[in-house]
């Protein structure tokens, strides 16, 4: 059985309820919510893959909407004991998910303004997102495979919170689409 994982219920709303071979889980947005869910549920049940899906911020303009696999993940909204930004005091500095390059940078803010993106931007983040992070650290404390899959939303300024509104059921949609080219259902 494998578990698809989304942040919000809207990122599912392309989604039925009930999908062959999975199980389904709904985090809440943000890094703690989405660590508490993901652990009780892999503590629960036996999953041979997680697929997260969801919404980012593109940070990069060479960055295409669509939907993107994610292979590196790093926490932004921390500083390690020296006053390094983007550099936690004891967890892994980034989460290698797979090969290739597409780089998110995970924080408990929604980032849409200038000053945010450059300054993350600067720490390798391509794109950005509240949970990838944790969810690719609580997948390897229990050994499970995870992809995180996510469609962009907007370019996380001038009012991206609106513009994500508006995007959210057309991200959805893609990313349904790509669940049933690459599993079949």
């Amino acid at each position: 059985m494998k578990l698809l994982v989304a942040a919000l219920d809207s990122e599912l709303i392309a989604f039925p309820e009930q999908l062959e071979g999975f199980d389904r889980l709904v985090t809440g947005p943000g890094k703690v919510k989405a660590a508490y869910a993901l652990t009780r549920a892999l503590d629960a049940g036996e999953y041979d893959e997680i697929l997260v899906v969801g919404t980012a911020g593109a940070l990069d303009p060479a960055v295409e909407s669509g939907v993107h696999d994610v292979h590196i993940a790093f926490q932004h909204d921390v500083i390690n004991e020296e006053g390094v930004k983007g550099e936690h005091v004891s967890m892994p500095q980034r989460m290698v998910i797979g090969d290739g390059d597409m780089v998110i940078a995970t924080g408990d803010s929604f980032i849409d303004d200038a000053d945010a993106v450059t300054l993350i931007r600067s720490l390798g983040g391509r794109l950005v997102d509240m949970e990838s992070y944790v969810y690719a650290w609580v997948a390897a404390q229990f050994g499970v495979p995870i992809r995180i899959w996510k469609a962009v939303s907007d370019r996380a300024q001038d009012d991206a919170n609106t513009t994500w509104t508006e995007a959210v059921t057309a991200c959805s949609h893609q990313l349904r689409d790509r669940l049933r080219d690459q599993y079949g259902v």
